[in-house]
C-alpha cells in the first residue's frame, strides 16, 4: 500500500483503534502489514470501505500519484 499513504495512514488508525494492545494483536501496525496478518488486512478493508462511503458523499478524493 506504499503507493496510496492516504489510505495506509486510514488503516493504520483503524488497526490502532480496533487493536490498542498485544491482548488485540500480537504485533504494532507495521510488523502486520508486512506479515500481511489478518489484522492488517481488516484494517486495510475497513478503511477502503470507509474511502468508498466518503467518496459515495461527495468527497473529492485525490487520485494517487505514481513517481
Amino acid at each position: 500500500m506504499e503507493h496510496d499513504l492516504r489510505l495506509r495512514d486510514a488503516a493504520r488508525a483503524i488497526y490502532d483503534a480496533c487493536y490498542p494492545g498485544e491482548e488485540w494483536a500480537p504485533v504494532g501496525f507495521d510488523e502486520a502489514e508486512r506479515c500481511r496478518t489478518i489484522h492488517y488486512r481488516q484494517a486495510v478493508g475497513a478503511a477502503q470501505q470507509a474511502r468508498a462511503v466518503l467518496a459515495s458523499q461527495g468527497e473529492q478524493l485525490p487520485l494517487p500519484v505514481f513517481a
